[in-house]
Parts: structure tokens; C-alpha cells; sequence
């Protein structure tokens, strides 16, 4: 069985629609919205193709209505596209996003999958990369073959105490260097990192289409062609 994991979608349809889509199942690991600015295709395609989604700390800001705290960098990228999403999201389309579980726990292929965006500890917002100890102390009593995670955008598998912990980094920001999409594939118990080129200028113009200003489109661009460094 082909199972694909994506993560941190981020409204950039130009990523998404660059993921090749061979699988017998797919799990979404939250974020689907906010930082670029096509919401509606991207969670069209993960409310039809995903199996199972959980939701990520943007998703239920948008849902919510919740205002982006000022200051710079990632936080100006929200706070100046978060107000396109509630112009372009339908009621139906924001219901999706609020009713999205926190956690999931599915099995598939006779393997154990728990699927949040964070940590188990706060699985909306707390930051952990691929560090062993601190995985190991957030993993008492789960039961599982495979934790699941996004949240960070940076790609990572850890095997602690059975437990493979596994993070696809992100379709549409990635922030470890690398400007290509990123999503990671289970098939036959083993995990597999993959990285895929996509129209960056095309997600730029999609911005400046709905009236971003151009400061931050400048930075978004700047963003995703590095790979995630904020100057």
C-alpha cells in the first residue's frame, strides 16, 4: 500500500497541484490555509482526496476569525493574508476547516497512524524538529506505529522506542533550504522523502492578483525561493 503524507500547504495551489497524486491513501497533516493566497483550490482538493485530515493552528485561526498579532517576517505573511481567506472562503468551505479533528488514529495496511499537526503535548502549536529525548518524553502512552506531524516545515523521520515519528515538511513553505514542495510516501513500512519543483512565479501572481500589498509579496517570494530565509 502507497500512502501519501502532506503538510503545510499554506493556500499555494501551485505547490499543491504539483504533487503527484499515486497512492492508494492519502493523510493530511494540517495547515491547509493562510501565508499564500488560493485558499479555495487547496482545500477542494484535500476535502476529495484526503482520507484522513487533522487541523493545524492556521486552519483554526482562520476558522475561528482569529486577527494575526502584529510584527514581521511569518507573522506580517499572516496577518496581510489572512483577511483574503475570509473573502474567498465560503461558510461551508471555513465549517470544514473548524470541524477538523485535533487528533486522528487510523489504521491502515495493518499499521498503527497517529496523525496531529503539533505534538502530542500541543498538538496545534508547539515547534519540535527531530530531536530524540524530546520526542521520547511526548510520546508516553501512544500507541502507534507511526506518529504523524507537520508544523515546523522541515522534513524528518525519527524511530524512538518503536515509534516512527514522521514529518513531511511542507508542499507550500518549506523552510529547511530546499524551495521544492516537500510531501514523504509510506509504502510497504518504509518512508520515503520527496522533493518536487513548482511555478513560484505563478504563486506570486496569484498574489498580487487579490491586492496584496507589495512589501509582502516581496517577502513571500523571497521565502519561497530560499527555501524559508527571512532576511
Amino acid at each position: 500500500m502507497r500512502i501519501l503524507l502532506v503538510a503545510d500547504i499554506h493556500s499555494n495551489w501551485p505547490a499543491l497541484s504539483a504533487i503527484p497524486l499515486a497512492c492508494d491513501a492519502c493523510l493530511c497533516l494540517g495547515d491547509l490555509v493562510d501565508y499564500a493566497t488560493d485558499p479555495v483550490p487547496c482545500v477542494d482538493w484535500v476535502k476529495t482526496h484526503a482520507d484522513a485530515v487533522v487541523r493545524g493552528n492556521h486552519d483554526h485561526a482562520v476558522a475561528q476569525h482569529i486577527r494575526p498579532k502584529g510584527g514581521g517576517g511569518l507573522r506580517q505573511l499572516a496577518a496581510a493574508t489572512r483577511p483574503i481567506h475570509w473573502k474567498l472562503l465560503n461558510p461551508a468551505r471555513l465549517k470544514y476547516l473548524a470541524r477538523l479533528p485535533i487528533t486522528r488514529h487510523i489504521e491502515l495496511d495493518g499499521l498503527r497512524f497517529h496523525l496531529l499537526h503539533a505534538t502530542p503535548r500541543d498538538p496545534l502549536d508547539e515547534y519540535l524538529t527531530d530531536d530524540v529525548e524530546q520526542w521520547r518524553a511526548r510520546l508516553q502512552g501512544i500507541e502507534a506505529d507511526y506518529v504523524c506531524v507537520g508544523h515546523s516545515h522541515v522534513p524528518f523521520l525519527l524511530e524512538v522506542d518503536g515509534i516512527k515519528v514522521v514529518n513531511p515538511g511542507s508542499v507550500g513553505q518549506p523552510r529547511d533550504g530546499d524551495p521544492r514542495a516537500s510531501y514523504a510516501v509510506i509504502e510497504d513500512g518504509k518512508v520515503s522523502f520527496h522533493r518536487v519543483e513548482y511555478d513560484i512565479a505563478a504563486t506570486i501572481a496569484q498574489m498580487r492578483s487579490v491586492g496584496i500589498e507589495e512589501g509582502v509579496v516581496t517577502l513571500t517570494e523571497q521565502v519561497l525561493r530560499t527555501g524559508g530565509r527571512i532576511e
